[in-house]
């Protein structure tokens, strides 16, 4: 089960002359002790702070099209990241040679970088007081996930597969069925004397059945499911219904004239709206200047009916842990709850240690981390709170608009914030979806965007990390025909 633990130390001295380090390791089976092993050789090597993430895990994955296994990959992998410090300089490695010898080529390696790259005032460890790891079971780990051996795996894809493949003699081909199952146990040490640690579990089912229409023209789809535990899982039967659903009303879609009028957003595309706010609003875009929200902290940037949360804690309504729920961030710093924007307002930037010296700022506990690099700036679960509208009734008020269910390209400029993306959806028609659309471009900018948000569905679902109900803007052009 999830485990996650934290000690605290006095802080190191000041390494002496440089020690020659041994040949001995812990057990490359107990990542807890390998950890803390090469942070304390990482100090004996010079360093004047080292931090250590050690991973381990596995990972299955089959997709089956038209019944037949096309791809299938089973994996295990354990690897080990050093970050040290010399000073305000600061470099960092990684490898998966858990050997004596291999440690030892980690951490000369780390160190021989960090002598020949620039000082960074900015650079280094949070402060000791910070470090800690939330307290409670997130329920991040469940055994079940390996309950159903490979066969019965296999045959969870084609389930799905068959299911959308009969729904309809519509459905003529497919881009398969597939199933997934992975686990992972993190942990994390540095020299000013934190260590934690967790594990977690994650599996998936989905489909993606072919549609032709009377004309002989194509269409594709799909639909998922993903969970913590194996139990939580939607049906193979369910999914496989879904997908051939979607797919079937994009049969007959056709272009509409250039035009401004109503834009709704599905939740599976919303949620893209809400990355780029996220994206806007990190440190990193923040310090740079490279972000249409720098220096609007404490100001209006959005409608008063929208309020975005990053939880790091959040528990599914499963009672499973979410997709992006950790007791502790990429640095060591317990995992908490963070309101960006609240009532319109931008409340919060998302920050890292190294962003916030770089604003003057304090962390939001919002570092992510690799094996290898310096961390970078992550989301737990970031999510739009939901508005008390079904999205029939956000619909039903349109005479003419359209519904995103699905964007193309990557035309979002978080500096300018820029909005153009290829989409399809269906055209609304006196508050009825009526027939599909496609090769059109929706277009607008963020800024104004999120003024223009008007109607806020009720239908929020977590399928990921990132999750929106439906959306409805005003204001945005559609190019077409």
């Amino acid at each position: 089960m999830f485990g996650a633990n934290t000690g605290r130390h006095p802080a190191p001295q000041t390494p002496g002359p440089k020690e020659e380090m041994t040949d001995t390791v812990a057990n490359p089976e107990d990542l807890e002790s390998l950890a803390a092993e090469v942070v304390a050789k990482a100090m004996k090597a010079g360093a004047s702070d080292a931090e250590a993430v050690a991973r381990e895990g596995d990972e299955f994955s089959v997709n089956v099209r038209l019944g037949q296994v096309e791809t299938l990959t089973e994996s295990g992998s354990r690897g080990l990241g050093l970050r040290v410090f010399l000073g305000t300089k600061s470099a960092s490695a990684s490898t998966s040679d858990l050997t004596p010898d291999g440690i030892r080529q980690l951490v000369e390696g780390a160190l021989a970088l960090a002598k020949v790259t620039e000082e960074d005032p900015s650079s280094g460890l949070p402060e000791t007081p910070e470090f800690g790891s939330a307290s409670g079971d997130f329920h991040l780990y469940y055994d079940d996930v390996y309950s159903l051996p490979n066969p019965e795996r296999i045959e969870w894809a084609r389930r799905a597969e068959a299911a959308a493949l009969g729904a309809d003699p519509r459905i003529t081909n497919s881009d398969g069925g597939s199933f997934s199952v992975g686990t992972g146990h993190k942990v994390m040490a540095n020299s000013r004397g934190f260590q934690g640690s967790y594990r977690s579990s994650s599996t998936g089912v989905s489909a993606a059945p072919l549609a032709m229409d009377a004309d002989g023209k194509m269409q594709r789809d799909g639909w998922w499911s993903s969970a913590r535990r194996l139990a939580d899982l939607d049906s193979p039967e369910s999914i496989g219904k879904e997908a051939a659903r979607r797919t079937l009303r994009r049969l007959g879609a056709r272009k509409v004239p250039t035009q401004r009028v109503p834009i709704v957003f599905a939740p599976e595309v919303a949620r893209g709206l809400i990355g780029s706010v996220f994206e806007a609003a990190s440190g990193d875009s923040i310090w740079r200047g490279a972000s249409f929200l720098a220096g609007k902290l404490g100001q209006p940037i959005a409608a008063s009916s929208l309020t975005i949360v990053d939880d790091n804690l959040m528990l599914l309504p499963t009672g499973a842990g979410g997709f992006g729920t950790s007791p502790f961030d990429g640095e060591g710093l317990p995992s908490r709850r963070t309101v960006v924007v609240e009532g319109g307002v931008l409340r919060n930037y998302l920050l890292n240690t190294y962003t916030a010296r770089k604003l003057g700022m304090k962390s939001t506990h919002n570092a992510s981390r690799g094996l290898a690099g310096t961390p970078g700036i992550g989301c737990g679960n970031l999510y739009l709170e939901p508005g008390a509208l079904t999205p029939e009734q956000i619909i039903a008020d349109i005479p003419a608009g359209l519904y995103v269910t699905s964007l193309m390209g990557f035309g979002v400029n978080v500096v300018t914030g820029d909005y153009s993306r290829g989409a399809a959806g269906l055209w609304i028609e006196n508050g009825q979806l009526t027939y599909a659309v496609e090769e059109i471009t929706i277009a607008g900018n963020l800024a104004e965007m999120l003024m223009n948000v008007t109607a806020i569905g009720n239908d929020l679902e977590f399928r990921g990390s990132v999750a929106s109900p439906t959306l409805r803007i005003d204001g945005m052009t559609i190019a077409g025909a």
